[in-house]
């Protein structure tokens, strides 16, 4: 197989992985095989890139029901050398097709060995080939300390993929990884070594990943274990992918995840990431699932903003960010702007970023409910 159809099919592979929404595009692409290894991300500093995302390998000694790559599986093992990877996104990098790499990687030989080869390449890539941009290293299960370790001083980004949402779940997706030796453990362990890098040393951002559906969890053991990570070992983000059955695999047979439970659960995710709700805030059912009908910052703010609305003039940030179409940029706005006086209408609060219409059944403008129209339900 020559090099660009392996970066074809180890880059179709690679897009089972999560740093971001895969927003393939057709601008600059020089070549047809770059349609699937390329993708963006938004980093902080440097804004939208263009990333290639690929794995070493798609072989794999795991038996994970629901992966692609589940060993027995039968479909076309493929394998990049270190240098041979290293090279080709050097090539790629220079020709300005790619400014950033994510590197994810099978099991072959167990996880030491596997991420021994991921460390080989991005070493070539950083040493070798001088490339000092973004990185997205994925940690691979049982990795050792000083693997991770590297790890931190080569990329920007790790990711760390819990699959299940808890200790009990993980078995009934992936049997042969255990969530509270090898997959846990990491993540509190590269937050304990960022905490204690001095301010000057800008160490990776960690991430993780859940399987939705097939292992019957619910959306409140999920939400509280990304909570947890949140508060206690500086998680950067948590993805969510909606369970899609694939054929060979052992969960063929079983129901596809509806994506809108996929969104309720991003949507509440950002309300505990940065709108400053608690997970006994968030509207689960009795069974512990989010309502599929309506989003739930809506929903709180239906039984807690209705009767009782908060003034827009008088609001803490925290109290704004309540407020159904109003976030974390449009809050400081609207702070900025009650220094020059009061807000008294819904124009001015659209002006300053607000979805005023979303805003205004919940809210007080100099102590009167504004008018406006009612809007249809939706999410």
């Amino acid at each position: 197989m020559d090099l660009e159809q392996k970066v074809k099919t180890l880059g179709q592979a690679a897009a089972l992985e999560c740093d971001g929404a895969p927003l393939l595009t057709r601008e600059a692409r020089r070549a047809e095989f770059i349609e699937h290894s390329r993708y963006f991300v938004t980093h902080p500093q440097w804004g939208k890139i263009p990333v290639m995302r690929t794995m070493l390998t798609n072989a794999c000694e795991r038996n994970c029901h629901y992966c692609p790559f589940q060993a027995g599986r039968n479909f076309q093992r493929v394998w990049f050398k270190p240098e041979e990877l290293a090279s080709a996104f050097d090539q790629m990098q220079r020709k300005k097709l790619v400014d950033g790499l994510f590197l994810s990687n099978g099991i072959i030989g167990g996880g030491v060995k596997s991420m021994d080869r991921m460390l080989e390449t991005v070493e070539l890539v950083r040493r070798k080939y001088e490339y000092s941009g973004y990185v997205h290293l994925k940690i691979m299960p049982g990795a050792e300390t000083a693997q991770i370790e590297r790890a931190m001083r080569l990329a920007d980004r790790l990711s760390i993929n819990l699959e299940g949402a808890n200790e009990q779940r993980l078995p009934l997706l992936a049997p042969k990884k255990s969530f509270a030796k090898e997959l846990l453990p990491p993540i509190y362990w590269v937050h304990r070594q960022r905490q204690r890098l001095g301010p000057w040393v800008k160490p990776p951002s960690v991430v993780t990943q859940f399987v939705v559906g097939p292992a019957g969890e619910t959306d409140r053991e999920l939400l509280t274990t990304t909570g947890t990570l949140y508060r206690q070992a500086g998680l950067a983000r948590a993805y969510y992918s909606a369970f899609s059955p694939i054929r060979g695999t052992t969960f063929e047979n079983m129901p596809k995840t509806d994506s809108l439970r996929e969104h309720r659960l991003y949507q509440a995710d950002w309300l505990l990431r940065f709108y400053g709700f608690e997970i006994q805030e968030l509207p689960f059912d009795a069974q512990g699932y989010l309502p599929a009908d309506r989003d739930p910052k809506l929903i709180w703010a239906e039984a807690h903003l209705r009767q009782r609305p908060l003034e827009i003039n008088r609001a803490s940030r925290a109290e704004l960010l309540r407020v159904p179409g109003i976030g974390p940029k449009s809050a400081e706005a609207i702070i900025a702007a009650r220094r020059s006086g009061q807000l008294r209408d819904l124009a001015q609060l659209k002006a300053l970023g607000a979805v005023a219409n979303r805003a205004a059944p919940f809210v007080l403008l100099g102590g009167r409910r504004p008018e406006f129209q009612l809007a249809l339900p939706g999410i």
